[in-house]
């Protein structure tokens, strides 16, 4: 008899349904949130484990990765087509949620999503959390122009972060209190500015050692960031049939919405991975305004610019970054740009 097993998982507690191939319930149950708990319980029902299934999410390839060790036949589900069954219920609770994914595996009714590894996470965790420095650091600019501003004090935007933290401190060394404020915010974002230059070297230490991203930063206006977030974000360049798929995959290509006599085109889906979308769309960016080499690339993204506008083009640019550099990556071959005359 074939056994299929559904997990509905939540921070401290995973509820656990098994039904057999007819979708009946076999045994119900549950576990607390840890990967050797919910193997033995499953131990329990011996070989006759056809699939296993979790939804994507937070805790997902930890358990995914984790199950798949322990010898248990693992298949990570799409949440979005999971939740299509789960609202056909009348009733929504974690024990039917369980019982909803162990009839999908049932009827070969679901998605199967990639898992990327562990060492993937943890480039994405140390990006992830340059970011949010960066983000941290513009918030603390803002916040010391903002309270310097109603005393008249205004510092250039192009000053650098040493003549920033010189100007503020003079502008208010007269005053304790507002000296007092200011400093504080000028000290952390300095230990900010560290901090975020300490994990831009770890990212370089990373890059230099993948041959992937060695090749992706051949392409102009592609740095170690932009390299390094799309190999964590794909992993592996073959588990796409045709490159032109990883421009949807990221969210680069336009929504449509058909039915009938309607048929409408909306903006990008935005789906997938918002890092690496976001620093594909800097890279555009970056090679159509800061780049000086010419090349048939940015050929192509200036006349594009110039017909549909700017932000439609760095999109596309975008778009076609993505492809490039899966290409790039799956021949193990660096860019040759194409010059042309000015």
């Amino acid at each position: 008899m074939r056994l299929y097993v559904g997990l509905d998982v939540s921070l401290k507690t995973t509820q656990i349904c098994v039904v057999d191939e007819e979708r009946r319930i076999v045994w119900r149950g549950s576990s607390d949130t840890q990967p050797g708990m919910i193997a033995e319980r499953l131990e329990r029902l011996g070989r006759s484990v056809t699939l296993v299934g979790l939804e994507t999410g937070s805790l997902t390839p930890w358990l995914y990765h984790c199950l798949k060790a322990a010898g248990l036949p693992v298949v990570c589900m799409d949440a979005r087509r999971a939740a299509d069954a789960v609202r056909s219920r009348p009733e929504k609770t974690d024990k039917a949620d369980a019982r909803s994914l162990a009839e999908m595996l049932a009827c070969g009714w679901y998605a199967p999503v990639f898992v990327k590894n562990l060492d993937s996470h943890r480039h994405k965790a140390l990006l992830g959390a340059r970011d949010q420095l960066v983000r941290v650091k513009r918030q603390l600019y803002g916040q010391v122009r903002g309270l310097l501003r109603p005393f008249g004090v205004r510092i250039s935007q192009r000053a650098g972060a040493k003549r920033f933290d010189e100007e503020a401190r003079a502008a208010c060394r007269t005053d304790d209190i507002l000296y007092a404020s200011v400093a504080a915010l000028l000290d952390v974002l300095a230990s900010v500015t560290a901090q975020i230059a300490a994990l831009d070297k770890a990212v370089r230490q990373i890059v230099t050692k993948t041959k992937a991203c060695w090749h992706m930063m051949s392409v102009p206006g592609v740095g170690p960031i932009t390299a390094l977030a799309f190999a964590a974000t794909i992993e592996d360049p073959h588990r796409f049939g045709r490159a032109r798929s990883v421009g949807a995959y990221l969210g680069l290509t336009p929504r449509r919405y058909q039915s009938g006599e309607r048929d409408v085109t909306f903006s990008i889906s935005r789906q997938g991975d918002d890092m690496a979308r976001h620093y594909l769309y800097e890279a555009a960016n970056c090679l159509l305004t800061t780049v000086g080499s010419k090349s048939a690339l940015k050929s192509w993204g200036l006349k594009l610019a110039r017909k549909i506008g700017p932000k439609k083009a760095r999109t596309a640019l975008a778009r076609k970054l993505a492809v490039l550099l899966l290409g790039l990556w799956k021949k193990e071959s660096h860019f040759e740009p194409t010059l042309v005359e000015a």
